[in-house]
């Protein structure tokens, strides 16, 4: 039982920006949903290990949760290289073919300059494998909890992308012994 690690991972507070670009590390949060904030807050336990990534929205949420995090770059999201800060329908215009030949396996697939899902897998996997035991909150991108479940379900990248998380829902998973437990995927932000 000591040895157990109990995951309590959050998705970043939204991006106070443009929907339908794939936001840069340094895209600011909106922090001003205060009753999802306190509900989330209130849930979470005491005295846990925090981390986030390296993004500017994840760091504004740890805060805005009170949480002390530590900056882990293994829980960053997907690198889409060459697309980041570009919009998805202008990228759909410009490459037309290529860019939907990515989305069919997305799993594998790298965007130029970029990483696939399964590098941010490996990249998550190591990160897991620091953690202590005990309680660990951490704040983190949509693709970086799927890719904790993929891990902890043991799922192709391409099933693990299924998964829906909305900004700040909180995702429970256990780290035991010799296999792994999922309490909750994509929770309520609120408890009402």
């Amino acid at each position: 039982m000591e040895r157990e690690t109990h995951l309590w991972l959050i998705r970043h507070a939204p991006v106070d920006g443009p929907r339908g670009v794939i936001h840069a590390p340094d895209a600011p949060a909106d922090l001003g949903d205060a009753a999802t904030f306190a509900a989330l807050q209130a849930r979470l336990p005491a005295s846990a290990f925090a981390v986030c990534s390296p993004a500017r929205r994840t760091r504004e949420t740890a805060v805005r949760l009170g949480l002390d995090a530590i900056e882990d770059d293994a829980f960053r999201e997907q690198d889409f290289g060459d697309w980041t800060g570009r919009r998805h329908s202008e990228l759909e215009a410009e490459l037309g073919v290529a860019y939907r030949a990515f989305w069919n396996a997305p799993g594998n697939n790298r965007p130029p300059g970029g990483e696939s899902f399964a590098d941010q897998i490996a990249r998550a996997r190591a990160g897991l494998a620091r953690l202590p035991a005990g309680d660990a909150v951490l704040v983190v991108h949509s693709g970086t909890i799927r890719a904790i479940l993929a891990i902890a379900l043991e799922l192709a990248p391409e099933r693990a992308l299924r998964f829906v998380i909305d900004p700040l829902s909180l995702t429970r998973i256990d780290r035991l012994d010799n296999a792994w437990r999922v309490v909750a995927v994509n929770g309520p932000q609120a408890t009402a």
